[in-house]
């Protein structure tokens, strides 16, 4: 059940008929707005953990002094993509 209202939201036409025009059949601007603001919400909050993760790592590097090149982490990535799709090719 909603409770809550969120303020009406001035915009250019432009905008509005650039949103109606990618609706679902039956979906509403309305429903359409609140899964946009959901869907922001959740990018936003894994943004700010993401930054979180790496300034902490950051902190963690500089007090152990235990760095990775760029190289040796972009070897274990590829490594880990050759894994990936050796294991696809296997489906």
């Amino acid at each position: 059940m909603k409770t809550a209202t969120i303020p009406s939201l001035r915009v250019d036409p432009a905008l509005r008929e650039a949103a109606e025009s990618v609706l679902h059949e039956g979906e509403s601007l309305s429903s359409f707005m609140e899964e946009s603001l959901q869907a922001n919400i959740s990018r936003r909050r894994m943004q700010r953990e993401f930054i979180a993760r790496g300034l902490a790592s950051y902190e963690e590097a500089q007090r152990t002094g235990g760095y990775f090149s760029s190289d040796h982490v972009q070897a274990e990535l590829e490594d880990m993509l050759r894994e990936a799709q050796a294991k696809e090719a296997h489906r």
